[in-house]
C-alpha cells in the first residue's frame, strides 16, 4: 500500500486512546478490515470528530505508517442517523457491526460482507421488516459469505434434494413467504450434520429440528440470492419462529463467540 490512499469502507468500532484519538476498525472493499487512527478526533472542533463513529460509510483517506494507519480525511455519505434515534435499531446495528469484525480479516477480500452490512443497516433505518427477520437474514447470508452456511439445498447424507416436489413460492420483490397452514417438508434441520436430513436419514441426527416447506425455501432463497434483494421480503411469524431457532442452534454450535452486543440486545 502506497503512503497515502483513499479507501471506501464502513466503520465497524471506535475506541478512545489517549485524551484525543480514537482507534477505528474499518472494514472496506480495497483491504478488508483494517485498524486506523483518528488523531484528535475526541476534540469538540475536530474534523474526524463525525466521521469516527460506528456505521459510518464512505471514503477515508489514510496515511500508512510503520505499524498503523491514520485518517487523514474523509468523506462520509451515510453515517446512518436513523439508528442513533431508537435504541433496539442501534443495538442491532452494533451486533452486525461485530459479527462482520469476527468474521472478517485483514487483507482479505471482504467487499460482499461489507456490502451485506451496509444493506442491513439500511434494511433497519426503512424499518419495513422485523428486526428479527433481519437478524436472521443477516446472520445467514454472512455465514454463506463465510463458506459456513447449512447445506439446505439436499440432504447432507444421501444428496436427495427437496426441489423435486418443490412449489414456488418466492416470485420477487415484497413478497411474503407465508402458509397459513403449518406444511412441513420430509426434511429436519441438522445442526451436528451442518444441513437438511431427508426422511430416509433422519436416523442420524435424533435431535434434528422438523422444519416448515417455506422456513426451507426461504433459507435457500437467503444463501442463493443477490445481496441486493436479500431484504424483500416477510415471513410468517410461525416460519420466523423456525428460522429463528435453526440460525441460534447453528451459530452457537459452529461460531464459537460470545457478542457483547447480542447480550444487549437480549436484555431489552
Amino acid at each position: 500500500m502506497p503512503a497515502s490512499t483513499t479507501v471506501t469502507g464502513m466503520v465497524l468500532s471506535a475506541m478512545p486512546v489517549g485524551d484525543y484519538d480514537k482507534r477505528l476498525v474499518i472494514l472496506t472493499k480495497e483491504h478488508g478490515k483494517i485498524t486506523a487512527f483518528a488523531k484528535g478526533a475526541r476534540r469538540q472542533n475536530s474534523a474526524l470528530l463525525a466521521c469516527s463513529g460506528p456505521f459510518s460509510f464512505g471514503e477515508f483517506t489514510l496515511y500508512a505508517g510503520r505499524s498503523s494507519y491514520n485518517i487523514m480525511s474523509a468523506e462520509i455519505s451515510n453515517y446512518f442517523a436513523e439508528l442513533r434515534s431508537d435504541i433496539e435499531s442501534l443495538y442491532y446495528g452494533f451486533y452486525f457491526c461485530e459479527f462482520a469484525d469476527y468474521i472478517t480479516k485483514e487483507n482479505n477480500d471482504e467487499k460482499d460482507v461489507l456490502k451485506l452490512l451496509y444493506q442491513t443497516l439500511r434494511a433497519i433505518a426503512k424499518k419495513t421488516i422485523p428486526l428479527s427477520l433481519v437478524k436472521v437474514i443477516f446472520e445467514v447470508k454472512a455465514m454463506a459469505i463465510n463458506g459456513e452456511a447449512p447445506q439446505v439445498f439436499q440432504c447432507v447424507k444421501c444428496s436427495k434434494n427437496p426441489a423435486d416436489n418443490k412449489k414456488e413460492i418466492i416470485k420477487g420483490e415484497q413478497d411474503t413467504l407465508n402458509h397459513r397452514s403449518a406444511v412441513y417438508t420430509d426434511y429436519r434441520f441438522s445442526i451436528k450434520s451442518g444441513g437438511i436430513l431427508c426422511s430416509e436419514c433422519q436416523f442420524n441426527d435424533r435431535s434434528a429440528i422438523k422444519i416448515g416447506t417455506s422456513t426451507l425455501y426461504t433459507l435457500q432463497y437467503i444463501i442463493s440470492k443477490e445481496i441486493e434483494k436479500l431484504y424483500t421480503f416477510t415471513v410468517s411469524e410461525e416460519v420466523l419462529h423456525e428460522l429463528t431457532r435453526c440460525t441460534k442452534i447453528y451459530l452457537e454450535h459452529y461460531i464459537d463467540h460470545q457478542f457483547k452486543s447480542l447480550e444487549m440486545i437480549m436484555s431489552l
